[in-house]
């Protein structure tokens, strides 16, 4: 019997009986409304949904100036005045607020999607005599965007000219803007008291580049940031023109008959410049059996240049030109061919004669400031063969060694 008064006891007529007698207590007491917990500011991103809860106790007991009527639980907005709920019944026409309510003492106003405009102070307001309320903040914060009408787009420049970098942004707090290079290189800042400085980045809407070098080119990203994910950024494309500049590292190339071997030039353009091989009368050379072109990217604006002469023969050696042309204007550069000599000797073996080949060091035999036809002037004597000093003997296999190294250089 007693198990079955606890469980009647803890039933649900059970619990509305007793906020029934609390409900008498208050009223006989005369206990008057107050608040549980302070009502808490709100930071929330653009777009996304707040919430107020206001807590307040004694306020089903509570009669409004000797009226039958009990207190309510009203939400204001304070800086407009307007009155957005009254209990659980929404006031204001506005179809993204609603309020709950839990039975007890916790009212929670509701406000999805967020927009600018909503940010402002928020009341929670109990009708007693005095009225009591507390308040508390929306503050709306909204993700960095970029302005791109604003915002410079890709530009071009002539080598020693200047640029300008614009970059807008709109948020909530006004977003930072950081410029950093693309590749992670440096910025060259003119402007400071310093003069000429590089740095890794700068910051501000503007960036003046003045007397632009070709080191220059290059995406460059406007960063904007302000604390509210995410950032963003804007990716700039800077082209510095200048016309074509040639560099030949030899200028004079050896090789025997019957070699490969490699000629070289590096090529500077921008824009991008049209790049061809031509024989010393003009003749342009094209890809086949005989000849085998190609080209190496080192930058933006920079090629490797490479031009392969199969097994060249007497009527191969003379000049080759490699030239280089832009929309601003143009450069060659010209190589030297030459046929390299190798006199045999014959070996001092026992019964079997083995040719050999007495040359100087291979490499610098085969590229670099040689006279035509034959070794350097300082290593030969005034008969035209090498000095002894300066010789050793390389079995006729190495021959293959100093094709290999032609076909390298």
């Amino acid at each position: 019997m007693a198990n079955a008064s606890r469980t009647r006891a803890g039933g649900p007529l059970s619990r509305l009986l007793i906020l029934a007698i609390l409900q008498v207590n208050f009223i006989a007491s005369g206990l008057e409304p107050d608040f549980l917990y302070p009502l808490e500011n709100v930071t929330i991103a653009q777009g996304r949904d707040a919430t107020f809860t206001c807590v307040v106790n004694n306020l089903g007991g509570y009669r409004v100036s000797g009226d039958s009527a009990t207190a309510r639980v009203a939400w204001i907005k304070a800086d407009t005045k307007a009155i957005l709920a009254i209990h659980e019944h929404v006031i204001t026409n506005n179809a993204r607020l609603s309020v709950t309510h839990n039975d007890y003492n916790t009212w929670t106003l509701n406000i999805r999607g967020v927009k600018r405009e909503d940010r402002g102070q928020y009341m929670c307001q109990v009708n007693t005599d005095p009225m009591k309320m507390q308040t508390a903040y929306l503050e709306v914060v909204i993700p960095p965007d970029i302005v791109y009408e604003e915002t410079s787009g890709d530009m071009m420049v002539p080598e020693g000219g200047s640029a300008k970098l614009v970059c807008k942004a709109r948020g909530y707090p006004p977003p930072r803007i950081v410029w950093r290079r693309e590749d992670g290189g440096d910025l060259i800042s003119r402007g400071g008291p310093q003069g000429k400085t590089k740095v890794t980045s700068l910051e501000g809407e503007i960036v003046n580049l003045t007397k632009v070098t070709r080191s220059e080119m290059g995406a460059y990203l406007c960063i904007a940031a302000n604390g509210v994910p995410p950032s963003v950024s804007k990716r700039i494309m800077l082209h510095v023109h200048f016309h074509p500049l040639v560099q030949v590292p030899n200028q004079l190339v050896g090789a025997p008959t019957g070699t490969d071997v490699a000629l070289q030039c590096h090529v500077e353009a921008s824009p991008k410049a049209i790049n061809y091989w031509t024989r010393e009368n003009g003749e342009m050379i094209i890809t086949n059996d005989k000849y085998q072109m190609s080209e190496i990217n080192s930058s933006a604006y920079s090629v490797q240049m490479r031009l392969v002469v199969k097994s060249i023969q007497d009527g191969d050696m003379g000049g080759y030109k490699c030239i280089s042309k832009n929309s601003i204007g143009d450069a060659e550069g010209t190589i030297r061919l030459y046929k390299m000599e190798l006199p045999y000797l014959k070996s001092r073996g026992e019964d079997a004669e083995t040719n050999y080949v007495e040359t100087n060091d291979v490499r610098s035999s085969l590229q670099g400031p040689l006279r035509e036809g034959g070794h350097r002037a300082e290593d030969a004597d005034s008969g035209g063969r090498p000095s002894p000093a300066a010789s050793y003997r390389i079995a006729p296999h190495a021959i293959f060694l100093i094709s290999a190294l032609a076909f390298a250089c």
